[in-house]
């Protein structure tokens, strides 16, 4: 899946790595209201592009650089493509299930698809990837050009995929040509909010006295961020957790670390929250007027309710495991005869 080119200059953005990538994921047996059985989801560097799901049945652009083309024919191209895989993936869920014999449960079936591109070494990365439940399930391998699987329930699905040649040569020529195509175009058509830095907003939070001091770092944009924490003025490593970095939904990023102390030892002891982000430093000292508690509704505690709702579900669950690949962009369409049996993902 890969397209011919045409090059622009591109010192674009604040990095010299790229992702597009798209996730698609299937869930069986929610019943947690306004939770689709299906969602696509692309994004370019950390941000997110468009969105798909069975309950609005549209695909909708997500940055503003994006309405001119969501304007085009091709639009039009992978809206119909959304809706396919909507249906396939309804079916290959259960066919699933029943191979790892479920009958009933949540469950999840992903697909994680794109390239990591290095705009200084031109350094090509791509994958292909399916999950089930929070587990690998099977993944291209395209050295080889061929489906593999970890798992023994997924032994006859790598059989008949990889008996498809043809899928298998262009799935090779999507990756090493048309993806990084359009990652280039889509860099280009956001340039300017690509590029864009904010600085986080820092907060120490604790729940109660008997609860963990959170530093909490949100509203930055690009997604680099380091939070450390120093024990008068030394570098402390002690009873600290580090969280995964996550997304807002204004395309900035949120962070957090906490650590165990009790209130005597704070008291006497000078602890600093340090916060770092494209070279500026932003230091928070552990004071009573500093720390923001609970009795004041903190929009942090909100916002880990809805992670563990979707951690529940297990829809972020493999995407953190495979090394922050994290959420999106479909295959483009390209005119051919043979469109949907190309781009559309196949029965199990």
């Amino acid at each position: 899946m890969k397209f011919n080119i045409f090059f622009i200059y591109l010192p674009l953005v604040h990095s010299e790595r790229h992702r597009f990538m798209t996730t698609y994921t299937g869930i069986n047996g929610t019943t947690i209201a306004g939770i689709p059985e299906f969602s696509a989801v692309t994004t370019l560097d950390d941000q997110q592009m468009d969105y798909y799901d069975s309950n609005i049945m549209e695909l909708i652009p997500r940055k503003n650089w994006m309405k001119d083309f969501a304007s085009t024919h091709m639009w039009k191209q992978d809206t119909k493509i959304r809706k396919h895989v909507q249906q396939i993936y309804k079916n290959n869920i259960h066919v699933v299930m029943e191979r790892f014999s479920q009958s009933h449960g949540v469950h999840t079936y992903q697909r994680m698809y794109g390239c990591d591109w290095d705009d200084k070494t031109e350094v090509l990365h791509v994958f292909d990837q399916y999950g089930y439940d929070g587990e690998d399930f099977i993944s291209l391998d395209l050295k080889e050009l061929r489906y593999i699987t970890p798992v023994p329930q997924g032994l006859s699905t790598v059989q008949k995929w990889n008996n498809n040649r043809a899928q298998l040569e262009y799935l090779k020529q999507y990756y090493e040509d048309e993806c990084v195509y359009w990652l280039k175009e889509f860099l280009t058509l956001g340039k300017a909010d690509l590029e864009k830095k904010i600085a986080p907003q820092v907060s120490l939070l604790q729940k109660d006295p008997s609860s963990p001091l959170v530093c909490h770092a949100t509203g930055f944009y690009p997604s680099g961020v380091t939070i450390t924490w120093l024990r008068n003025g030394v570098d402390h490593h002690e009873d600290v957790d580090i969280r995964e970095l996550l997304p807002n939904d204004d395309g900035t990023f949120q962070k957090t670390s906490t650590i165990r102390i009790t209130p005597d030892d704070w008291k006497k002891n000078q602890y600093t929250c340090v916060v770092e982000h494209m070279g500026e430093t932003i230091k928070r000292i552990l004071t009573e007027d500093e720390i923001k508690s609970n009795n004041r509704p903190i929009p942090y505690f909100t916002i880990l309710v809805c992670v563990i709702i979707v951690l529940v579900i297990g829809a972020a669950v493999w995407i953190i495991h495979k090394k922050r690949l994290s959420r999106y962009y479909k295959f483009k369409p390209v005119p051919c005869e043979s469109e949907e049996e190309v781009y559309i993902d196949k029965g199990l």
